[in-house]
């Protein structure tokens, strides 16, 4: 049920016995490749953490604000979380001697070049690839990746936009100076009125979603709702929902579970009387972030994360 969200098309072909992972680049002093069996002999992490698409709740720009967007309409079904195993990518560079002069790391996938700007690939800051959550991994939900996922191996960047959890990886490239993809320049930027200097995506927003289908029907009566909210700084520190439009609001509560960047879910109890609703929930992160009630317009519709207006009908 994880969602698969690609810019190409999943390569079916690659030999695990043959593949390798070659580190490379002015950054390093012993340029390194890594065979599989490698990773799985070195230092094993697991983490529960989300991957979510850039684009989550694009469809919203028009539905609730008035000005639509090219792109995969996505309401807010682009986000999935999974236990995730592998290694940490910090010793992988340092087993390639990176050097202190490294800026930027750049992994890159190996599935099908994309017309005029090649092989799938964006870099990250060498800070942020030195993390301690910054993974290469091979494992999801205590099995091998699936293809749909990166099999052998991805990066896993936790809280960052999804483009920046490369699938497929084959190369890393380390650089002692900045390095550029189409993904950090012509995509995965914000541009609009409001952004004049086209800030580059990292880190995802917070967001909220009702547990019901959008649109649908319920049956009269006391019931228990449920629901998700997600943040990419921090855990969620407090849920509100409304049941009016937003002139009253309850707060929610939080399940045991809630695990940063990843989700929590939350239960609020509503009785309900034959009518058409828009449900409300807002979210506030313990980063300090509260869902807002709009957000600025952006071309490519990434990071939509105001209060979302879910309807539903009680009959």
């Amino acid at each position: 049920l994880f969602f698969v969200r690609n810019h190409t098309s999943t390569p079916r072909d690659i030999d695990v016995s043959s593949w390798g992972l070659h580190i490379e680049g002015s950054g390093v002093e012993n340029p390194t490749e890594f065979t599989y069996d490698d990773l799985l002999g070195m230092e094993k992490v697991s983490v529960t953490k989300a991957i979510e698409c850039a684009g989550n709740g694009r469809s919203f720009f028009d539905l609730f604000q008035g000005r639509k967007v090219g792109g995969t309409q996505w309401k807010l079904g682009a986000i999935g979380v999974a236990e995730w195993t592998g290694v940490r990518l910090r010793e992988l560079l340092e087993r390639a001697k990176v050097k202190s002069t490294a800026v930027d790391v750049m992994p890159s996938g190996l599935d099908s070049e994309v017309e005029d700007k090649g092989h799938v690939r964006r870099p990250i800051p060498i800070e942020k690839a030195m993390d301690d959550e910054t993974l290469l991994v091979y494992g999801m939900n205590g099995e091998d990746l699936p293809q749909d996922h990166g099999y052998p191996a991805r990066v896993l960047v936790p809280g960052w936009v999804g483009v920046a959890n490369i699938k497929w990886v084959g190369s890393i490239e380390v650089s002692e100076s900045p390095l550029y993809s189409n993904w950090n320049t012509n995509d995965y930027v914000m541009i609009g009125d409001d952004y004049p200097n086209r800030p580059v995506l990292t880190t995802q927003n917070l967001k909220s979603a009702f547990e019901l289908p959008w649109d649908g029907q319920i049956e009269t009566g006391r019931r228990q709702l449920s629901g998700r909210s997600w943040s990419g700084e921090a855990e969620i520190e407090r849920v509100e929902v409304s049941m009016d439009g937003g002139s009253t609001w309850q707060r929610a509560e939080l399940s045991d579970r809630n695990i940063p960047k990843a989700w929590a879910q939350w239960f609020v109890d509503w009785d309900t009387q034959p009518s058409r609703y828009g449900l409300q929930a807002r979210a506030t992160d313990r980063a300090g972030n509260t869902q807002p009630s709009s957000v600025p317009f952006n071309e490519k519709g990434y990071l939509y994360n105001a209060v979302v207006e879910h309807p539903i009908t009680v009959a």
